[in-house]
């Protein structure tokens, strides 16, 4: 029986779901050095050319997604939940020194720089899944209730985004501290420090962690297809990821252009930290937002008005001809408060197509689910991103200029194409607002009719014997 219980319908003490969500802080310290710095890292501190320093970066994306689907697929087959969080605990300081590895120079060059880099890189992605794969199965067992799953969500983003301001606005200033200078050692030097903080956050949560005591229960799964299979019939998860690629590349495209647009356009590097820090604040700020918008519009709508949002400011940099670095610098903090909203209500949409499926297919597949997803989201992060080095490229980027064509497309066109497109998709989405809270309530009375018909069965009552024998 788990501890923390409160209430009725699995409603669980909100300072466990905070410290719980609070895990995200860890990991969004190596994911957002990741997203915001590494391909930066890859061309101006080793020198790598934008395309090859993508096409690694799409190597390694595409491998993520790999590794996130096996591991889930394997520990829903082979491991029992209670092991998860045996896994968060042990795995948590190999994750921070292969993080920290990402960012070592190589010592050799050319060909062998490439390859010590991708190396490097995989190392990295592939400890990321081993522990973010089961953190991201627990968020689906801490609680079964939708408003705990929100609170957890609204929670692990906040704790996300306090996260990638200081990396976004820490990472320079600390390793030129941490080092005495700026290149290559001053990033290896600042991924160590987030590593070590990290590490010993992930070591509290996986120790603190409990499951919910009312975790509507299912078959054990058979096969590794068999799990895939069960994840693929689930309507409500297939369409979600759909609508969550279209999405990434969005948000990929405009996140991997800011660096390179402040400096190379604007020829000031430091506006473009600054600017990420300011993005990164806003989010801040717009989760309590879209956590109150949600309870009275519902998750599913919440997307379709956040693309709504979205829209709404491309619409204004697009006709309004915005060019300086500050109306560029507010139209980029406008979008990415709007893009709070949908990734507040993909994360709290999620965990709910656990039991959509279950009931559709009788089987409960958590990490299944996730490392599916992750697959998903992974291989729509390596293509914005080439679509970032192979719009730009490396000529591209030393003589453009602020009404650059191809840096209007990345900034604006390109993100509203999908922004559209994850409209459209979300609206086939079968979750619609207190659904959740009915297929829970199915589950648990299938749950309990096998209960009584286990215990007729096992005290031999001759009017079970007798129903066998005529069915």
């Amino acid at each position: 029986m788990s501890t923390g219980t409160t209430g009725a319908g699995g409603h669980r003490g909100h300072g466990r779901l905070a410290l719980f969500a609070f895990g995200d802080f860890a990991f969004n310290l190596y994911w957002q050095s990741a997203m915001l710095y590494l391909l930066f890292y890859y061309t101006e501190a080793l020198h790598l050319s934008l395309r090859a320093a993508a096409a690694c970066y799409a190597i390694a994306s595409v491998w993520d997604g790999i590794a996130n689907l096996l591991v889930g697929v394997v520990m829903d087959r082979y491991a029992q939940p209670e092991r998860f969080r045996p896994i968060l605990i042990f795995g948590s300081v190999p994750l921070g020194a292969a993080f920290t590895l990402a960012y070592v120079p190589p010592p050799v060059a050319g060909t062998w720089m490439i390859a010590w880099v991708i190396a490097g890189h995989l190392l990295f992605r592939t400890a990321y899944a081993l522990v973010n794969i089961p953190y991201l199965a627990m968020s689906a067992r801490i609680s079964v209730n939708s408003a705990d799953r929100a609170f957890v969500a609204a929670g692990r983003m906040l704790s996300g985004t306090l996260a990638a301001i200081i990396v976004a606005v820490g990472t320079v200033p600390l390793g030129r501290a941490v080092s005495g200078g700026e290149g290559a050692s001053a990033y290896g030097l600042a991924a160590l420090c987030f590593a070590v903080v990290g590490s010993g956050l992930l070591l509290v949560v996986g120790l603190t962690y409990r499951d919910a005591g009312t975790i509507p229960q299912s078959e054990r799964i058979a096969s590794v297809p068999r799990a895939m299979i069960a994840a693929l019939g689930n309507r409500a998860f297939v369409m979600l990821c759909a609508a969550s690629i279209a999405m990434t590349i969005a948000v990929t495209v405009l996140d991997k252009s800011v660096l390179y647009y402040f400096k190379y356009v604007e020829g000031n590097q430091t506006a473009g930290q600054q600017t990420l820090g300011w993005m990164m604040a806003i989010s801040a700020g717009a989760i309590p937002f879209w956590m109150m918008m949600s309870r009275r519009a519902g998750i599913r709508s919440i997307w379709l008005i956040a693309v709504g949002a979205c829209a709404g400011c491309i619409a204004i940099f697009v006709l309004g001809e915005l060019r300086s670095v500050t109306s560029v610098r507010l139209f980029l903090v406008a979008i990415q408060g709007s893009i709070v909203g949908l990734h507040f209500a993909y994360w709290a949409l999620l965990p709910d197509t656990i039991e959509y499926g279950q009931r559709q297919t009788g089987i409960r597949a958590e990490a299944a689910h996730f490392g599916l997803a992750a697959l998903i989201q992974r291989v729509a992060i390596g293509i914005g991103t080439l679509m970032v080095g192979l719009n730009l490229g490396a000529d591209g980027l030393h003589h453009a200029s602020a009404g650059d064509p191809g840096y209007r497309l990345l900034l604006a066109f390109v993100p509203l194409s999908f922004f559209v497109l994850t409209g459209l998709l979300v609206l086939a989405i079968p979750l619609r607002r207190g659904s959740h809270a009915l297929i829970l309530a199915e589950l648990a009375e299938e749950q309990q009719t096998r209960a009584i018909s286990g215990r007729m069965e096992s005290s031999g009552d001759p009017e079970s014997h007798g129903k066998r024998k005529m069915a």
